[in-house]
């Protein structure tokens, strides 16, 4: 029988820091909502509007800015500033702007293995975000395969 020779990968969080740059986004958000609603409730409303607007707009940093802005809209009773807009506006393309960072021994590993076994990406979200991702990451050239999916499904 003949082993393996395809190795596939999923993305955000496998490879690089993701849920970070999230979570340090979703901190910034709790703040700048503070003046209307405790940490709770803006946790609670906006992953309400995300999974809402979830078949609308996806996974990733776009979705989350849409959903932020209609949830900071709801919280604040429409009192929100077009600045504060503004500044959720540009913390979202921070987001989408921020530098790969490759979890420790990535690199090495995918170096190692590319030239033995055929390497396959697939992963979810955001085509156009996702694929900046693997070409701002240094590793585009290993993987033969890569599909960006809206969804992943297991059986």
């Amino acid at each position: 029988m003949l082993s393996p020779r395809v190795i596939a990968f999923d993305a955000d969080d496998t490879l690089w820091h993701n849920e970070t740059v999230f979570a340090r986004a979703h901190e910034k958000y709790r703040e700048l909502l503070s003046r209307y609603h405790d940490a709770a409730t803006v946790d609670r409303t906006l992953f309400a509007t995300e999974m809402r607007n979830l078949e609308l707009y996806g996974y990733g940093a776009k979705g989350y800015t849409l959903s932020a802005i209609e949830t900071a809209i709801e919280l604040s009773n429409g009192n929100i500033s077009s600045e504060e807009i503004h500044t959720l506006l540009m913390r979202g393309r921070d987001m989408l702007d921020h530098p790969v960072e490759l979890l420790d021994h990535v690199e090495s590993t995918i170096t190692d293995l590319a030239p033995d076994y055929e390497l396959w990406l697939i992963t979810k979200g955001d085509l156009r975000h996702q694929r900046s991702k693997l070409e701002k990451s240094g590793l585009l050239t290993h993987f033969r395969i890569v599909e960006i999916v809206a969804e992943k499904v297991t059986s």
